[in-house]
Order: C-alpha cells, then structure tokens, then sequence
C-alpha cells in the first residue's frame, strides 16, 4: 500500500486564503492518500527567526512532502519549514517574496505575471468548490459584494437589476446573499423592491457551509463583478454565470479577469442578457484545484 503524502497546510486564520489552499487539498486527495497537518502561521519575525536558524519547533513530527499556503502573512513560516524539515513549498496567489524563494507559485492570470518553471498559472483563485451533477434550472443564486477598489458600487443600479432579473425570471426560486462589504442600505432597498420568489439571506444568518450547498443545485448564479472570488466558485460548480453591471475603476488586476471572462464568452453582463442573450451554458469543466492538482502529482509525485 503507497503511503501517505504528508502535508503541511500553513494557515492564517483568514477565511478567503483557508478555502483556496483547503481546495488544493482535497483536489490532491482525489488523487492521492494524504496526512494532511494544520500549522499556523508564525508572526513574521519569529518566522524569519527559525529560518535564520534553521530550526521549526511547530508542526508534525513526520517531515512534509508539500508545504502549502495562501497570503503574505504565510510565507516566511513556510520558508522556515522547509529549510528545518524539507518538502516543497506551493504557494498560492502572487507572493510578495520573490517568486524564486517558493518551489512552486499558483498565481492567477489576471495578475499579468508570466509563467515559468516554478510559475503555474490559473484562471481565478484556486477554491474548494468541485464541480455539480445536482444543477437544478429552477434554482437561481445572487450573490453580491459591496464597497471595493475595483468597482464603484451602486445602491440603486444592482438593486434594480436584481429586481428585474428576479421578475423576468418568476419560474426561478432564487436566494440571494451579501457579503461582509456589502452596505446596510443596499440590504434594506432589497427586502423593499425584490418580488416574492426571492429568498434573501444576509451573510451574516449564513453558516459557512451554506454557499458551497447552494452552488450545488443553482442552475444559474448571478454576481456583481467586484466578488471575484464568488464568480470563480460559481464556474467552478458548473452553473451558467451572469455579471451585474457596475462601473470599473481603473484597470486592476480584478476588473481585467472579469473583461476576460467576458470576452472568452464564460460569463454574460446584465446588458446583454437584458438585450436578449442567454447565459452561456458551460461547455467544459472548469476546475483549476484540480488541474493544479493534477500537474503537482504527475511533478513531483509519480509513484503515487
């Protein structure tokens, strides 16, 4: 019987980077028997300590395969692992050391860097959502975020395109929830102005499990732009994905992956499903956790 790979996963107690280095995870236990070890992240000058000393006092006993984190807060702890204990690190999003430093960097498209050896990149921020076999056509998702650098957000525009979606759509029971940005008038104008077939559930009466249960059974998920993470979740379970109209600011890396989407015909803007466009129905799985997953086993990890 093959043993165990054995991985350190750093966390940082923040929710966004847990779910992304939790969906690496389960993309490579799909794979492949795994030991997987929770290690908290070190503050960054006791982690530069145990690096200069080539000591690591946390953690498992057993050395780790694959050393995995997400956030800047992460790296430092997973420099001082590696060089006390060994293993390869996987670092997700573009890290603020220098990408040489880690043995391999999942950074998303949209940041404009270039691949290379130890540079892999991917469509959105890997997640731990898998793809849906329970898509239901009369099950439909909002999903909105609020205030942002990316996005001028607008009270009344994402209110009234909510209402008129859920309107034109009466056939579909729809939930809608916010986010920790969203503003407290945008919630009131909402229970003020949606029709009946919408089920709006705040993010803060929502356990954490219940998203990942809804993108199971929405045939069709809308989200406001500047909830990137949200979008890429909703295409990763499979549903067809539409995109409230807001105006950009700028051009970050955020607004340019979701213009990409929108021009490689993944996702549809309000205004063209409002002129008469249908939502894209995906045409191929879309599931970068498990194509990362799939490159790191056939890398480094053959005999398993």
């Amino acid at each position: 019987m093959t043993n165990p790979v054995v991985i350190w996963r750093v966390i940082d107690g923040k929710r966004g980077h847990e779910r992304q280095t939790e969906g690496l995870v389960q993309a490579l236990a799909q794979l492949i028997p795994l030991e997987v070890s929770e290690i908290p992240a070190l503050p960054r000058g006791q982690a530069f300590w145990h690096w200069l000393t080539g000591r690591f006092a946390s953690g498992d006993r057993r050395p780790p395969a694959l050393i995995i984190g997400a956030g800047h807060g992460t790296h430092f702890t997973m420099l001082a692992a590696r060089r006390a204990r060994g293993g390869k690190t996987i670092v997700l999003m573009n890290p603020g050391l220098p990408k040489r430093c880690f043995d391999l960097c999942l950074i998303p498209e949209h940041d404009g860097v270039s691949e290379g050896r130890n540079v892999l990149l991917t469509k959105g921020a890997i997640n731990g959502i898998r793809p849906s076999h329970e898509l239901q056509a009369n099950a439909g998702l909002m999903l909105l975020g609020g205030l942002s650098a990316h996005y001028r957000w607008d009270d009344r525009a994402v209110v009234e395109q909510a209402r008129k979606l859920a309107s034109a759509r009466g056939d579909v029971n729809w939930r809608l929830t916010t986010s920790p940005r969203t503003p407290d008038g945008t919630l009131r104008m909402l229970r003020e102005a949606l029709p009946g077939n919408v089920d709006i559930v705040p993010f803060k009466a929502a356990p954490l499990d219940w998203l990942p249960g809804q993108l199971r059974q929405a045939g069709q998920v809308w989200v406001t732009p500047d909830s990137v993470s949200m979008l890429y979740e909703a295409l990763t379970a499979g549903a067809a994905v539409g995109i409230f109209d807001l105006q950009r600011i700028g051009d970050g890396r955020v607004a340019r992956g979701v213009e990409q989407l929108l021009g490689e015909g993944k996702v549809l803007s309000f205004a063209r499903w409002q002129a008469g466009q249908p939502l894209p129905v995906p045409q191929q799985e879309f599931n970068e956790a498990a194509r990362c997953a799939r490159w790191i086993r056939q890398t480094w990890l053959p005999g398993q």
